[in-house]
């Protein structure tokens, strides 16, 4: 199998599927090539929030950022709507991120005195409420809850919904999908870029290197240099229960069908993907200080993913400046930023400028110039 297409995305997780709708919308034909479900895929695994709150502390380009996608994603959510028929069921309602203790409360407050101090950060609106506000939300909270912070702007959708929407809306507008496309090697040829995969030989005039962790690998092969490492994280899924979580959490969502979806862990495992039953009972463990009310329920699934993570926790981009036409795009808010990968990064790419519309995320930000 072999083709050619304007633009090589690699990589069908929700990064490259939303860049790749995004290209697709603005006219180019694009190949997505995907290794498939063998790959260590975080989309499979991730919690489904569109979360803007605390988003950016230490980079205000990264605050501005989540909060541009967050603005279009209504229009992005109604545009797939109408492309495929898929309600991704999304709903942007605030969130909170709940406290414990008196220290607790306390940090929260303080990340948010110094967000709202640094330059250049636009207008989040959140802000802490109390204990006695809280349970007028949220009326299972146990009596450790202190507090929370708060944020209007913050919602959620179904991630898997959101995955099959991307690569239906994308093909719908002349995407070519090929899985079983594992990724071997990716350099020039000639005006463009060649890909060798499982899957056969692709070529395109530019390319899109949009495959997780795999980016750190795949990257050099067109001068880039991308330092990104996997960060376990688990989830627990309860049995249906009648409405009980009225608002969003950070670390639990009540689904349309009734199950509530606990997580937000974090693990150095390497490229273990494995269940860790100490990291679970942690997790079980928080949720009935938060909640005690859910100490008996039945946890019915659970799994694990490896998220996409760069030294400071921010999205990565990068145009390769020894192969221009060649870009790298990592981060682990997949969902967030979809919306703005699709409306905003997609068209930066065909238009030009891309290095210079995204200085903020470049990986020189780390003191890492481009491999020669």
């Amino acid at each position: 199998m072999a083709g050619s297409s304007d633009v090589i995305v690699v990589g069908g997780g929700l990064v490259g599927a939303a860049v790749a709708y995004g290209l697709a919308r603005e006219g180019a034909s694009v190949t997505i090539l995907d290794e498939g479900d063998v790959a260590f895929r975080a989309s499979r695994g991730n919690f489904g929030l569109v979360w803007i709150q605390g988003k950016g502390d230490g980079l205000p380009d990264y605050a501005n950022w989540t909060r541009r996608s967050k603005d279009l994603y209504q229009s992005f959510a109604d545009g797939m709507l109408e492309h495929n028929g898929c309600d991704i069921e999304l709903k942007q309602e605030g969130g909170l991120s709940l406290c414990l203790g008196e220290d607790d409360y306390n940090k929260t407050e303080a990340s948010i005195h110094r967000m709202h101090n640094q330059p250049g950060v636009g207008e989040n609106d959140r802000r802490m409420i109390g204990a006695d506000d809280v349970r007028e939300m949220v009326p299972i909270i146990g009596p450790e809850v202190t507090g929370a912070s708060y944020s209007p702007h913050d919602g959620h959708v179904n991630p898997l919904y959101l995955l099959r929407s991307l690569h239906a809306s994308a093909q719908q507008l002349g995407a070519r999908y090929v899985s079983g496309a594992k990724t071997l090697s990716i350099g020039k040829d000639g005006d463009g870029f060649r890909a060798e995969t499982e899957a056969g030989v692709f070529r395109s005039g530019k390319m899109v290197i949009a495959a997780g962790i795999a980016n750190k690998w795949l990257a050099p092969m067109v001068g880039l240099d991308i330092p990104v490492r996997p960060d376990r994280g688990h989830i627990l899924i309860t049995e249906r229960l009648q409405p009980v979580l009225p608002a969003l959490l950070v670390n639990a969502r009540q689904t349309v069908d009734g199950t509530i979806n606990f997580g937000n862990s974090h693990e150095e495992a390497g490229y273990d993907t494995s269940i860790n039953p100490a990291k679970l009972g942690e997790i079980a463990a928080s949720i009935v200080r938060y909640f005690p009310i859910l100490k008996n329920v039945r946890v019915v699934r659970t799994w694990s993913a490896l998220r996409v993570m760069a030294p400071d926790g921010f999205p990565i981009y990068r145009e390769s400046e020894t192969a221009p036409g060649a870009f790298s795009i990592s981060c682990h808010s997949g969902v967030t930023l979809a919306a703005a990968h699709a409306f905003d990064l997609a068209p930066t790419i065909l238009s030009g400028g891309f290095n210079d519309r995204f200085a903020a995320f470049s990986p020189e930000r780390f003191n890492v110039s481009p491999a020669a």
